[in-house]
């Protein structure tokens, strides 16, 4: 992952918004944390934390990436869960968390109490119930009322996963209290980076608190297995109509394009559109699913692809070694001339290659990293503004496609959509259940091809007209209608982790809650140990401070997981 130095000067130039004229930019001149707290600048920690808080959810080895990996929306590397994902792997978003964002935050709000500036504090606290919420549900409990207190304490005690839910929940009562302040401040931040500065120079007060709310939603959620008024507290808020509910509205943070000086990209178009080649594989899983029919035959036309297809990855080769009607390469792709592994034969599932040239990697796939750079699938133009695959095949560089100006999705519409799908199917009403899922995929649709024109390069008559889109959805709801209650939450499960591509956090909860999807794609390694319910502490914590011992698996579960072992095949 690549992280800003923010101890060079630097000036953050417009960020091209995605959906209007806006424009929003970061302008940072020094690292806020090298500087005294007299001269620090409310805007600057602002910007900083909000820079950071991207890098940590979405980033490249961020958290949104990690939950993308370990529910096959993203390719995983590693063929043994506990060497993948060691405590070390996570010094440096734990840095990021703590260090950067929330001690940042933390030098704000004196400033804003100070100087009346309450939306850069609504701001702050509604980012900082994210962060420790997400924290909680990949490790479980944390320090957080005792840190950041310097040399007072270098050892700050754990709270439990309930504490700091409760606090996440009190934090965006604050946010909402400081949004809803009258008369509305004089000073404003400069920038704000996920919803933009409207026309008259104010922040949009309304977009905020309904993300306030769907963070809430999101929350109790997430808790529904402990707290059997959870979906009572989630349809008062669906009731008040104030919340996320169209794509124009999604909690996302805004790319640009600018390549230097700064650079103002996504950091997966920064690291893939080079001269090289792409830095990262796609996941076969997510692939085979996506250009299948939805029973599974990977032998679909073009026509019965999803039609996000093209927006999600980018081809730069029209085969793939060993796929119909190519030769297998052993230097480009070694699975191309292997023999599946027994358990993927006995579970048919798709082994190394795709047909129509989708080159990526099966999970856990360790090999060796061959000259292929230049050859296999990339990100598409969504989220992260890369290229709308219209069977060019070139090869990627820099400042081709969307030039890197896209988005983080942090929480979106459609998410809202498919957990009111969840909650349904747990009360048995799969009608509901049906409705509030094609809801959701056709958000992510309108959404998805909204991106089309960031590639003005991009010949859009290739991509699936939107009638197609109906045509997926009604093929999707015969299906969920034909299925028994096990095919039924498979169905929705998938169709959720599709909407979900650029951010796996929602689907790493929703697959520990839930259990579902029961067909993903399983490691490569027939015994990979057993799939992690929470992650290791981070070495520097755990090491470093006598008030935290380092958890002697990764089967320990999050406080709101209480899915039984039996019953729910949670997948290697």
């Amino acid at each position: 992952m690549k992280i800003f130095n923010f101890k060079s000067k630097v000036i953050m130039l417009v960020l091209g918004l995605l959906f209007s004229c806006e424009s929003t930019e970061l302008d940072l001149t020094e690292n806020p944390n090298l500087l005294d707290q007299e001269e620090v600048s409310a805007d600057f920690l602002l910007n900083s934390a909000q820079l950071d808080f991207a890098r940590l959810i979405g980033g490249i080895n961020g958290l949104g990436d990690i939950g993308a990996e370990l529910t096959r929306i993203h390719y995983m590397s590693g063929r043994q869960y506990n060497q993948n994902y060691s405590a070390d792997s996570f010094n440096n978003e734990w840095r990021m968390a703590y260090s950067q964002i929330l001690s940042d935050l933390n030098r704000l709000y004196p400033l804003a109490e100070e100087g009346d500036l309450h939306y850069h504090t609504g701001i702050g606290r509604t980012l900082e119930a994210f962060i420790i919420v997400t924290l909680v549900d990949f490790f479980g409990d944390i320090p957080y009322t005792e840190t950041l207190q310097g040399l007072d304490n270098f050892n700050p005690a754990l709270n439990t996963g309930e504490e700091i839910y409760a606090t996440a929940l009190r934090l965006l009562t604050e946010a909402e209290t400081a949004f809803n302040v009258d008369p509305k401040p004089i000073f404003q931040p400069e920038f704000d980076l996920f919803y933009g500065i409207k026309s008259d120079s104010d922040i949009d007060i309304e977009a905020w608190i309904k993300a306030i709310n769907s963070i809430r939603i999101k929350i109790y959620a997430q808790t529904r297995l402990v707290d059997p008024d959870a979906a009572g507290k989630i349809n008062t808020i669906i009731d008040s109509g104030n919340y996320i509910s169209d794509s124009s509205e999604d909690f996302q943070f805004r790319w640009g394009a600018n390549l230097a000086n700064p650079n103002t990209r996504s950091p997966q178009y920064t690291a893939s559109y080079i001269n090289t080649g792409a830095a990262e594989y796609m996941s076969n899983g997510l692939m085979n699913y996506m250009m299948s029919d939805k029973v599974g035959n990977a032998s679909a036309t073009f026509e019965e692809m999803d039609p996000r297809i093209r927006y999600y990855f980018y081809r730069q080769n029209a085969t793939t070694p060993g796929a119909a009607g190519a030769r297998p390469n052993q230097q480009r792709l070694s699975c191309s001339v292997e023999s599946p592994p027994p358990h993927y034969v006995a579970g048919g599932f798709n082994f190394c290659n795709l047909p129509n040239g989708y080159w990526g990697r099966d999970h856990g796939d360790d090999d060796g990293i061959p000259p292929d750079g230049l050859l296999r699938t990339v990100w598409g133009v969504y989220p992260f503004g890369g290229r709308f695959d219209d069977n060019t095949f070139e090869e990627v560089d820099q400042g081709i496609g969307g030039g890197g100006a896209g988005i983080t999705p942090v929480f979106l519409s459609s998410t809202i959509d498919f957990i009111r799908a969840e909650l349904a199917m747990v009360a048995e009403n799969t009608v509901d259940a049906r409705t509030f899922m094609l809801a959701g995929i056709a958000k992510s649709f309108t959404k998805v091809r909204s991106f089309g024109t960031l590639d003005t390069s991009a010949d859009l008559s290739t991509s699936a007209p939107p009638s197609d889109d109906a045509d997926y959805m009604a093929e999707v709801g015969e299906l969920f209608d034909a299925a028994d209650t096990n095919g039924k939450w498979n169905i929705l499960a998938n169709e959720f982790f599709v909407t979900l591509f650029g951010n796996g956090i929602d689907a790493y909860n929703f697959y520990r809650r839930v259990g579902a999807p029961f067909d993903l794609q399983p490691n490569l390694e027939p015994n990979p140990g057993a799939f992690i319910r929470s992650h290791f502490y981070p070495g520097n914590l755990a090491n470093n401070n006598s008030n935290v011992t380092q958890k002697s698996g990764v089967t320990d579960r999050v406080f709101w997981d209480t899915n039984p072992e039996t019953g729910f095949p949670i997948a290697n």
